[in-house]
C-alpha cells in the first residue's frame, strides 16, 4: 500500500461548545463518538459530498476511524476523525464535519472541537495523559493555538498537552 502523506489538517475550529449546538436555534445536543463500521462507509463518500477518501482511511491497519452522531440520532453522522494511538499519545490523521456542517449554511457548530476532544479523552484512556498531536496547514497553526490551546513542537506539528486536553474534554464531556 502507498504510503499516504499527510500535508497537514485544514479544520476549522468554529465554536467550542457544550456537545454540538444548532446554528439557527442555539439549542445544545448531547453527542456520541463510536467507531465507524465498513457499512457506514456507504454514507460518507466524496460522491455525497466528503472530502475525503474514508474507505481508503478505514484500511490502515494502526488507525481508527470514529464518527459523531447526536444521541439518540445514530444515522446521520456529523463528523468523523482517524486516530492512531501512540505509545505517548494520540495522533489525529484526519478529521472532517459532514458537509451540511461546514460553511456559512452549517447546521452545527462544535463539530470540530468534539472531535478532538475525544482524542484528548482517548489519550488519557491508553496512558497518554491526554496528549494528542496532529500536522497543521500552515495558515491555520495560529487558529489551533488559539482555540485548541495546542502549541507548535516545530514545523507544522501541534500539541495538545495534559492542561489544555482537560479544558476541552470539560467542555464536552
Amino acid at each position: 500500500m502507498r504510503k499516504q502523506i499527510n500535508n497537514g489538517l485544514d479544520f476549522v475550529v468554529d465554536k467550542l461548545t457544550n456537545s454540538i449546538e444548532n446554528v439557527n436555534s442555539g439549542d445544545s445536543f448531547p453527542t456520541e463518538v463510536s467507531l465507524l463500521t465498513k457499512v457506514e462507509l456507504k454514507k460518507i463518500t466524496q460522491t455525497n459530498g466528503w472530502r475525503f477518501n474514508w474507505a481508503k482511511e478505514i484500511k490502515v491497519p494502526e488507525r481508527d476511524i470514529f464518527k459523531l452522531t447526536i444521541v439518540n440520532n445514530p444515522n446521520i453522522i456529523q463528523g468523523v476523525v482517524s486516530l492512531e494511538v501512540k505509545p505517548d499519545h494520540v495522533f489525529i490523521h484526519l478529521i472532517e464535519s459532514a458537509p451540511f456542517n461546514i460553511g456559512k449554511n452549517k447546521t452545527y457548530y462544535g463539530v470540530p472541537g468534539n472531535l478532538v476532544a475525544f482524542a484528548c479523552k482517548l489519550s488519557f484512556q491508553r496512558g497518554g495523559e491526554g496528549y494528542v498531536s496532529f500536522i497543521s496547514k500552515t495558515q491555520l497553526i495560529e487558529h489551533y493555538v488559539t482555540s485548541l490551546g495546542a502549541f507548535q513542537f516545530g514545523g507544522q506539528l501541534l500539541v495538545i498537552n495534559t492542561e489544555a486536553a482537560l479544558k476541552l474534554i470539560n467542555k464536552y464531556f
